[in-house]
């Protein structure tokens, strides 16, 4: 379906999804004016409320930082499992933990100190009592200065794994149950490689989150204050001063520098979604591309995608290096001057002694450890608040079909169909169907012909609600299908026969089955016998275990049709909708399958689009379409008869395509000799269609 065409995008506006100002990040979405604005987001067991602005640039990471946090909430209390709370609670206790682990090493590690130095006061003493205090906290504290994995991290980590698991699978389920609910026109607006990437990395943005903020920046933060109020009150003002002074200068500038380098990740994440998309769209048109010998196009432009992003990357990494650097450079000075004020101190006055002197070094060298990751984890936090509203921004698109709040289930009773002065279109410049009024009567089957973009397709996606009308109305069995009935009860009775039918890359039986998933073995075979595709199946070394391939590419374009009937005879509907089945067939393919198509329909209201006219003579009605309107309907034996109708021209030209000459249709030489010299025989136009590959 392409842009202005029959299947033409629908008013539109753009919303930046990767920030103000990326051109290229830009989504189209369908909106209705009066349409409420969608700021809650309902996950099984979460309920979140999104409020941010649709075209607000994400200027600071602190920018609604309190609604960002806001939305996380929801996923660090899993209120609907009273095991996993209290697992939550343990966390928090052992980060508390943590805290006191961290103040008292330091302590004990002076009072060690003090204990092995002679004064004129205390002479040496052997504490073994405060050796094991000090290797005790260290045990639970770990490497480095900031907790490492030590005992509590790593009970912390152990209890904390139900409690991601539990946010991954929520986020994921809910976003991909989103993308389901989406319309058919948002789908095709977007690339499915982008929609993967942002996918990925907003669920992965979730748990980083959590992560970072509960178990390194908060703990971070309160062990700077705590040490500040430490040297404050134990030691000289002047050593909390100078803790103060350098930690406030540090986060300054960490955050400013981090604000200005917030672009790059974004110009990063655009470029590496291109890359992303790029690779996607190329292997899903593998055959596209051996077609016309492009393989060395499409890795020249996968190259130059990758490229772009290394760009990106190299601003980003390049200025991180710069900004660590800085950072070493202030935390540093600060390090410096304590030091010189403790040795000061320790030789000039009486107040002070060397276990002070390692005290102070000792605290220092460990606050420091967690605050030189602090660059590291804000612009962690920085590209995961990103990440997630990437994803958010998914999980706000509108549904532009949406049920009722009074729609029922419609139980059908025949499948009788009436199209009453529909109207409708993809974009205000161009009407696609214009007043159309017809009805099918329960177990009648209707054609619908006419040249490409008259509307026809249109009609078929309108009869399964992939789209809404714009005005008038469709009823089935007498329920207006748009506010009275459920979209899951309506497609329940209609079985769909594609043009190109696209299969999962699964085994033929899981193909079939997915027209009734509970369907058992017989039944399934029973519809495959039904299709004419049985024999051909079991002739397969794997038989109905055989994989399809990505999208069927296995099977040739009659055994994917055959599929397709079969799992729609499985489906056992009430309407049948077929959009020209069988007009990417070869002739005596189509002719097979048309048998096969016209069992299926035996007893059942079918809507036809047919582009070979021939598969539809023994229609009960055949409407003709062009520009949106019908402008001739009848049967085929009546339609034929109009001179200057477009029914009996299309019939005309196509008995004439279909009879062509030998000395009208090119041929190869093999074809040309096996004909008889100088006498003409009629061929059919027609492709190879070969079995299973």
């Amino acid at each position: 379906m392409r842009a202005g065409g029959e299947g033409g995008p629908r008013t539109r506006r753009n919303v930046d999804l990767f920030g103000a100002g990326n051109k290229k990040g830009q989504r189209e979405q369908a909106t209705d004016p009066n349409a409420p604005k969608k700021d809650r987001i309902e996950f099984d067991n979460i309920n979140i409320k999104l409020k941010f602005k649709e075209k607000e640039e994400v200027k600071s990471t602190w920018t609604g930082l309190f609604k960002k946090l806001k939305i996380l909430a929801p996923f660090l209390w899993p209120k609907n499992s009273a095991i996993l709370q209290a697992r939550v609670l343990v966390c928090f206790i052992l980060l508390g933990l943590g805290r006191a682990v961290n103040l008292y090493i330091p302590i004990y590690n002076k009072k060690i100190v003090d204990s092995l130095t002679e004064t004129p006061t205390s002479p040496i003493e052997f504490r073994w009592d405060w050796i094991l205090v000090y290797v005790g906290l260290k045990f639970l504290q770990g490497g480095g200065g900031g907790g490492g994995m030590g005992f509590l991290n790593n009970l912390r980590s152990f209890l904390w794994i139900n409690v991601q698991q539990y946010t991954t699978k929520e986020v994921q389920v809910q976003l991909f149950r989103h993308l389901h609910s989406l319309s058919l026109r948002w789908h095709l607006n977007r690339k499915t490689g982008e929609v993967l990437r942002i996918m990925d990395r907003g669920t992965e943005s979730i748990n980083s989150l959590l992560q970072l903020i509960l178990f390194s920046l908060v703990p971070t933060i309160i062990d700077l204050l705590i040490a500040i109020i430490y040297f404050f009150t134990v030691f000289d003002y002047k050593f909390g001063i100078i803790v103060s002074v350098t930690m406030i200068l540090y986060t300054i500038f960490t955050i400013s520098i981090n604000e200005w380098r917030s672009k790059f990740r974004r110009r990063m994440n655009l470029a590496d979604n291109e890359t992303r998309a790029r690779s996607v769209d190329s292997l899903l048109n593998f055959e596209t591309v051996k077609y016309y010998g492009a393989e060395e196009y499409e890795v020249d432009a996968y190259k130059t995608a990758i490229l772009k992003y290394q760009v990106e990357e190299w601003k980003t990494t390049i200025t991180m290096n710069m900004m660590s650097s800085a950072q070493n450079l202030i935390a540093n000075s600060g390090l410096l001057a304590g030091s010189l004020l403790c040795a000061y101190y320790v030789v000039n006055t009486n107040e002070y002694n060397v276990g002070d002197y390692v005290l102070f070094a000792t605290y220092i060298v460990q606050l420091y450890g967690p605050l030189n990751m602090f660059g590291m984890q804000y612009r962690q936090i920085q590209n995961n608040f990103v990440d997630m509203e990437n994803m958010f921004d998914l999980l706000r698109q509108e549904q532009e079909v949406v049920d009722a709040k009074d729609a029922q289930k419609l139980l059908p009773k025949g499948g009788g169909i009436e199209f009453n002065n529909v109207n409708f279109n993809y974009t205000p410049e161009k009407t696609i169907l214009k007043n159309v009024s017809f009805s099918v009567p329960p177990g009648k089957t209707v054609a619908l012909v006419g040249p490409s973009g008259s509307g026809k397709s249109t009609i078929i996606k309108l009869l399964f609600r992939f789209y809404d009308v714009d005005s008038g109305s469709i009823v089935i069995d007498g329920y207006n299908i748009k506010n009275q009935v459920t979209q899951e009860s309506l497609r329940a009775i209609i079985g769909v026969v594609p043009q190109d039918t696209v299969l999962f890359n699964q085994t033929i039986k899981y193909n079939i089955q997915y027209g009734r998933i509970t369907a058992e073995d017989a039944e399934i075979i029973e519809a495959a016998k039904g299709a004419d595709i049985h024999d051909r199946i079991v002739t397969f070394p794997q038989a109905y275990d055989t994989v399809v391939g990505e999208r069927g590419l296995r099977l040739s374009g009659g055994e994917k049709q055959r599929v397709a009937i079969a799992r729609t005879l499985l489906k056992a509907p009430t309407v049948i909708l077929l959009d020209e089945a069988t007009s990417a067939l070869d002739t005596h393919t189509e002719r097979n399958i048309q048998e096969s198509l016209n069992k299926m329909c035996v007893n059942r209201t079918s809507v036809v689009v047919a582009h070979r006219l021939s598969t539809i003579i023994g229609a009960d009605e055949i409407l003709v379409l062009k520009d949106g309107e019908i402008v001739e309907r009848g049967r085929h034996a009546d339609l034929v008869l109009k001179q200057d109708g477009i029914y009996a021209g299309m019939w005309k030209q196509q008995l004439e395509s279909n009879k062509l000459t030998i000395e009208e249709i090119p041929l190869d030489d093999s074809a040309i000799q096996k004909a008889p010299p100088n006498q003409p025989k009629e061929f059919d136009v027609a492709r190879n269609d070969d079995g299973l590959k």
